[in-house]
């Protein structure tokens, strides 16, 4: 039993690497100024974050039916079976459509809803190629990836509120009084929802808050204070720099974990702009 693996690029895995990975990436849409871009295809991030500092209009959606089921078709000419790893139902409703259209495939299409998005949405699609080249069945990689969907954390800050305050994720009140109190809010990602954690008035703050947080979860909710057996995440919105030096920051605390860095996606990047740091861990897998 042969079986694929689809995800969609909130992973953060580009089209190029998906072919280097062996894995199917289903493009998120989203819309500039009216017009549909997807993200490595027909624009990359340096024209997306150009557009984004002019003030272009841009808006997020769904892919269409058609577009799934045409990948998971593709898929299915090579193997058997597909594992569909979404980004989380809390985050969009592409994960309920799939699992919808899923339907129609007679158990073929396995939708997983373990509440992932970007790196750590990521992770799960290496571990369900690792249970898959065990000879794990769609159906069982699922339940595995459902069953330990408590078991990852993100923690993100942003360098401004404009691109919360544009999406309604805060009221325009909160936005004007944050900016002029140059206050770095603390997001966290913990289950479906995009959720306020702290606030830093400086970005140097908003890591140290990050890390104190993680370094409770690694003790509290992983049981792994050193982070052996834990992978740990970083990611970015067009911020590199700070991003490799939090990094080393994060490898000098935890000399044993293995570190990730990616930049956020594009179509996650419209909603909450440049400059953002994120730290997010997950629990390895026993597989």
């Amino acid at each position: 039993m042969k079986t694929a693996i689809v995800t969609d690029s909130n992973s953060g895995i580009t089209q190029s690497q998906s072919k280097e990975l062996g894995v199917y990436v289903l493009p998120m849409p989203f819309m500039i100024n009216e017009e549909t871009y997807f993200e490595d295809i027909n624009l990359t991030q340096e024209e997306f974050y150009q557009r984004l500092a002019v003030g272009a209009n841009i808006s997020t959606s769904q892919p269409s039916p058609e577009d799934v089921m045409n990948l998971w078709d593709k898929a299915l000419e090579e193997y058997d079976e597909v594992v569909h790893i979404p980004m989380s139902s809390g985050l969009s409703g592409s994960c309920q459509t799939a699992m919808m259209l899923a339907e129609d495939y007679d158990g073929k299409v396995q939708v997983v809803n373990n509440h992932r998005i970007s790196v750590t949405q990521r992770q799960s699609v290496l571990d369900a190629m690792a249970m898959a080249e065990k000879g794990w069945s769609a159906a069982q990689i699922k339940e595995k990836l459902e069953a330990t969907k408590s078991e990852t954390i993100i923690y993100i800050t942003v360098d401004t509120l404009k691109y919360l305050k544009k999406g309604g994720r805060i009221t325009p009140a909160a936005a004007a009084l944050g900016t002029l109190l140059r206050i770095k809010p603390v997001l966290i990602i913990d289950g479906e929802k995009l959720d306020a954690f702290s606030k830093a008035r400086t970005m140097k703050q908003a890591k140290s808050t990050m890390l104190s947080a993680l370094a409770h979860d690694l003790e509290t909710r992983l049981g792994d204070k050193e982070a052996k057996h834990t992978y740990l995440q970083v990611a970015h919105t067009a911020n590199n720099a700070a991003a490799e030096e939090f990094c080393q920051e994060i490898h000098a605390l935890y000399p044993d974990a293995p570190i990730h860095m990616d930049p956020l996606s594009l179509s996650v990047a419209c909603h909450i702009g440049p400059g953002s740091l994120a730290v997010a861990c997950t629990k390895m897998l026993d597989i």
